[in-house]
């Protein structure tokens, strides 16, 4: 693959990994602070900060993440930055006031790279953190008030990771308190069984896809030094371990169903959040994914195109070696293929939606995200 970057040398505490054996302590707030450029300049692309904020092409390229895909996620995150209000909402008209939507816009540029309120970009990250903060309700519950799907919870999860990931490189924005609220929200709304779904509440009944939402929030909120009870994770996990059936694919719900492959992906990287990296569960979830790739790599044929390579990207990027490579090869493809003369990607859900999803995608490669590092 190219160029391979320690990150325990180029940034110590950027690869916390959940539950590790040998956990390592770190204080992420002033880790983070400077970490972002200095990961920068460790990959290639040593750049003024403002000139970086600017989205400059990266010079760190090879093979898989080339020139193409470079100016694609640059093209991507324009068209966001055209695409915000200035209450940091976005254009479409269903989606773009969504927690959920603007929280996956933030991590598209956070996994740039680009630092809070620097430059352009910078601006519209912050203003993206202003309104997520906006919406947390006094219980810590992050949602709009009428502005929500079904599942407000994904709102809530997706929101908690943002904030995460955000928290330590925007001091200004006071994000502490409010987040404090709401990782607290997701440890009491979990079930009996060890999951959660769509609403603020114990539910009686639980789905893999919210379930894993709240577990890659838990995970963010703990590598950035806030408390999470170990009893919420493990039994998380059981019930992610319950999810699989004989074929190495994993249902949406314990009361039984087909295997599905984008909760498969997301089912993979939960396991790997939690530190579980080997085992027969894996391997058979793997090959399930593999067997099943060529189903599930066009756009328009799949209303969960996005929602399963966000998770399938991740998965496949800790597996490393020719399966990542041939894995992603196939990913940059589809998405090169499809984005729009205006810089978008289009999605059933929205473009904003869309575009966010695949410039994480793509960036994976050079991802500067805890969330998503190795």
């Amino acid at each position: 693959m190219g160029m391979q970057l320690n990150n325990t040398q180029a940034c110590t505490g950027l690869r916390s990994v959940f539950f590790a054996r040998h956990p390592v302590s770190i204080n992420r707030r002033h880790a983070l602070q400077g970490s972002l450029g200095l990961l920068a300049a460790a990959r290639g692309i040593y750049v003024p900060v403002a000139a970086a904020e600017d989205l400059l092409p990266r010079t760190d390229l090879d093979k898989l993440y080339d020139h193409d895909v470079d100016l694609a996620i640059r093209r991507g995150l324009d068209y966001l930055m055209k695409s915000q209000k200035e209450d940091g909402t976005f254009q479409s008209r269903e989606q773009g006031r969504w927690v959920g939507v603007v929280s996956l816009v933030g991590l598209a540029f956070l996994s740039r790279g680009v630092r809070c309120g620097l430059g352009r970009a910078g601006q519209t990250l912050q203003r993206a953190g202003e309104y997520v903060l906006s919406q947390v309700q006094a219980s810590g519950f992050i949602s709009a008030a009428g502005q929500t799907s079904h599942g407000p919870m994904y709102d809530h999860g997706f929101g908690t990771l943002f904030l995460s990931e955000l928290y330590g490189m925007a001091p200004q924005l006071e994000i502490r308190p409010k987040l404090e609220k709401a990782v607290r929200l997701i440890a009491r709304t979990q079930n009996k069984s060890g999951g959660w779904r769509y609403n603020p509440a114990p539910p009686s009944q639980a789905d893999l896809s919210v379930t894993v939402c709240q577990m890659m929030a838990l995970r963010a909120a703990r590598n950035a030094g806030f408390g999470v009870p170990k009893q919420i994770i493990d039994r998380s996990v059981d019930y992610v371990r319950r999810s699989q059936n004989p074929d190495g694919g994993y249902m949406y719900q314990l009361s039984g169903g087909a295997s599905r492959f984008p909760i498969t992906a997301a089912a993979v990287v939960a396991l790997y959040n939690a530190g579980i990296y080997e085992g027969p569960e894996i391997e058979a979830a793997k090959k399930f994914l593999e067997g099943n790739a060529a189903g599930n790599m066009r756009v328009e044929r799949n209303n969960f195109y996005f929602y399963a390579h966000y998770y399938s990207a991740q998965a496949f990027w800790h597996r490393g070696g020719k399966a990542w490579e041939n894995w992603y090869g196939e990913l940059k493809k589809a998405l090169l293929n499809s984005q729009k003369q205006q810089g978008s990607w289009f999605d059933f859900n929205s473009a904003e939606y869309g575009t966010a999803m695949a410039c994480l995608i793509l960036n994976m490669p050079r991802t500067v995200l805890p969330i998503f590092q190795k």
